[in-house]
């Protein structure tokens, strides 16, 4: 493991997951025993699956623990791209059975009144414990994509969910219209970590932090709201 700046460099993913998992899991627990309750806050995406089987075998009472996701597609759970149904095939198995997952894709629902059911439903969670959060080649991190439609909203302070409507690209894909954690959200927790492999994502974190416009590349919010944050990345 070897730190550059705030970066943290980890020689093999499976080392990286290893460790960052034990470091997620301590303050998961701390949580647990001083509050009687933790909140995980996961992004989807193949990126964090070594992370989240690791995270899934340690030891904690998970029965205290809740798993939310950073932000969703609007597609149902069983769907293609749905993170719902990532984080409930990679994190919650072995021991993380026992934890409680609230996803924000609610049946019946549009998405502006899903915002709505997960901000109620969050306000008795945050702040959140931990928050997990990928990076995009493109900039982004949650669903906060570059001039998205929304995006103002979700890099706001006032409330802790947002509706964004992202122009189609090969990023997105898709799935233009998603749910996400909001910048306060994410501030607020205890522990933020930004979790990346590949050398396109390493370059795109090294053009973030250079600086320019956070709508150009909206992870720069973070990255300055949070200088505490975990950058963990491997080749």
């Amino acid at each position: 493991m070897v730190h550059n700046d705030n970066l943290i460099i980890f020689p093999t993913r499976e080392a990286m997951a290893e460790r960052v998992s034990d470091v997620l899991a301590a303050a998961l627990g701390r949580a647990c025993a001083e509050k009687t309750k933790a909140t995980l806050a996961v992004s989807g995406g193949s990126t964090p699956a070594p992370l989240y089987n690791a995270l899934s075998k340690r030891p904690l009472d998970w029965a205290r623990v809740r798993v939310t996701l950073v932000d969703e597609r609007w597609t149902p759970p069983g769907s293609p791209g749905s993170n719902e149904t990532f984080v409930r095939t990679s994190l919650l198995r072995n021991r993380a059975l026992a934890a409680t997952f609230e996803g924000m894709w609610f049946e019946g629902h549009d998405p502006p009144a899903a915002v709505a059911r997960s901000e109620k439903r969050l306000m008795t969670t945050t702040p959140l414990t931990v928050v997990v959060l990928g990076l995009g080649v493109d900039g982004h991190t949650a669903s906060w994509f570059p001039h998205a439609d929304g995006l103002k909203n979700a890099l706001g302070d006032v409330s802790n969910v947002a509706e964004i409507d992202a122009s189609p690209s090969s990023v997105v894909g898709d799935f233009t219209r998603r749910l996400t954690l909001t910048l306060g959200a994410v501030r607020r927790a205890d522990l933020v970590c930004l979790y990346m492999t590949g050398e396109d994502k390493r370059a795109a974190y090294a053009r973030a932090v250079a600086g320019g416009s956070v709508e150009d590349m909206p992870v720069r919010a973070i990255i300055k709201a949070r200088p505490d944050m975990w950058v963990c990345w491997s080749a």
